[in-house]
């Protein structure tokens, strides 16, 4: 029985902790009194943790309130600057590090492209070498850095810390959390690169004023991050959200998952890169073909967006035609998790202008209810730092989280 006790009060503890936190981040300044009223904790227990929190650096005194009667309220308010976070994208293509405070302000950055081919090892390597660049700017500052988060493209067991699956790579097993932590000697998180991205964006982007959202990376694939309740949803076995393997056209192209006709063979950027290219091989006219002075195999999804700028209308339709199998991803989802918002973020998502209105009239022609049909389609505001800030969330989540023990 004592045993029990002890955990309960631990937990009850921790919890108080979680929520006196997130009292102050999200509605600071605030004062101790407000604090109690807010959350109807005792004040005795808001001062005590405070008191702690104080002593940790984690939140810090600020301006006097306004007086109620008595004496003036030291507010209080967390110390943003007081640690700082790494954040770590491993994405198809480049590998892009940031350092935060504890506001999610990027103080720092760092992009290498990915070599390929390369192993588990040689992949690992290059992500010490770069955190390793970084932290060697702050030789007297080690001390305020808390834990690296990292969003990784593919499957991920997020309670090991493996990348299970890295389908643009080509690798598996990857034992991400393990060997950073050795290295580094701060806490590793990891997880998909979608999933973070969500988090990111509930946090601090456009996911942040409802329960109910999804956040979709649509880069070299395609991704989707689940917020349920404010919570995001992993699955059984961490696939959850995995909505570039949904079949759209079982008789189209394979994919690199294996199957044929997934949503990331007709909208990612690579699909979109190689249907202009069909068309211009066919004898569509297009600003592309001297763009890439008539070497078709230059032509990018992110040239295709430069085209289509430029008034070039095979790239125009070419977008178009993209977000009209968007729009039917997205509606599956939609009929499927029924969110309040879907967040599109990744290097698609900065051809908005030409693929949003796309798949917003998709949606309007295919969901079920009117309801459905009004479901916010936003554009995220992050563009290429979004899955980095989502990593970095990992770990503000991890440390405002009532699940640490003290």
């Amino acid at each position: 029985m004592q045993h029990g006790q002890r955990g309960s009060f631990q937990l009850m503890k921790s919890l108080n902790r979680a929520i006196i936190l997130n009292k102050i981040r999200i509605h600071g300044p605030i004062s101790r009194a407000d604090i109690a009223k807010e959350t109807t904790l005792t004040p005795p227990t808001v001062s005590n943790i405070v008191k702690e929190l104080i002593e940790t650096g984690l939140v810090i005194e600020t301006t006097q309130g306004e007086s109620k009667g008595g004496r003036k309220p030291t507010l209080l308010v967390i110390n943003a600057d007081s640690f700082y976070i790494i954040g770590v994208d491993i994405g198809p293509k480049v590998i892009r590090i940031i350092i935060t405070d504890l506001t999610g302000t990027i103080i720092n950055s760092n992009t290498k492209e990915i070599p390929t081919p390369l192993t588990n090892k040689q992949l690992i390597e290059v992500v010490k070498t770069e955190i390793r660049q970084l932290l060697h700017m702050y030789p007297n500052s080690l001390e305020k850095f808390i834990g690296i988060g990292v969003g990784m493209h593919g499957m991920v067991d997020v309670a090991n810390g493996v990348s299970l699956f890295a389908p643009s790579l080509g690798l598996k097993d990857i034992p991400i959390k393990t060997v950073l932590e050795e290295e580094f000697y701060m806490t590793v998180l990891v997880e998909n690169d979608a999933r973070v991205m969500a988090l990111g964006e509930s946090w601090f982007g456009k996911g942040n004023e409802g329960d109910n959202t999804i956040t979709i990376n649509v880069g070299q694939g395609i991704g989707a991050g689940i917020v349920i309740d404010g919570n995001l949803f992993h699955g059984d076995h961490y696939i959850a959200g995995e909505i570039g393997h949904m079949t759209i056209d079982i008789s189209g192209v394979r994919c690199s998952c294996g199957n044929y006709g997934c949503l990331e063979t007709v909208a990612a950027g690579p699909a979109i890169a190689q249907r202009a290219k069909r068309e211009i091989s066919i004898g569509k006219e297009s600003i592309l073909r001297s763009m890439v002075n008539n070497d078709l195999s230059k032509i990018t999804g992110k040239l295709v967006h430069e085209a289509a700028k430029k008034g070039d209308s095979l790239s125009i339709a070419v977008l178009r035609e993209t977000g009209l199998y968007l729009g039917i991803g997205l509606t599956n989802l939609i009929h499927i998790i029924n969110p309040k918002r879907i967040v599109i973020g990744g290097g698609v998502s900065k051809a908005g202008d030409f693929v949003l209105q796309s798949i917003r009239e998709t949606i309007q022609n295919r969901a079920l209810t009117k309801a459905a049909k009004e479901t916010e389609i936003v554009i995220s505001d992050f563009g290429d730092y979004g899955t980095a800030i989502g990593a970095v969330t990992l770990v503000l989540d991890y440390l405002f989280s009532a699940s640490q023990s003290e």
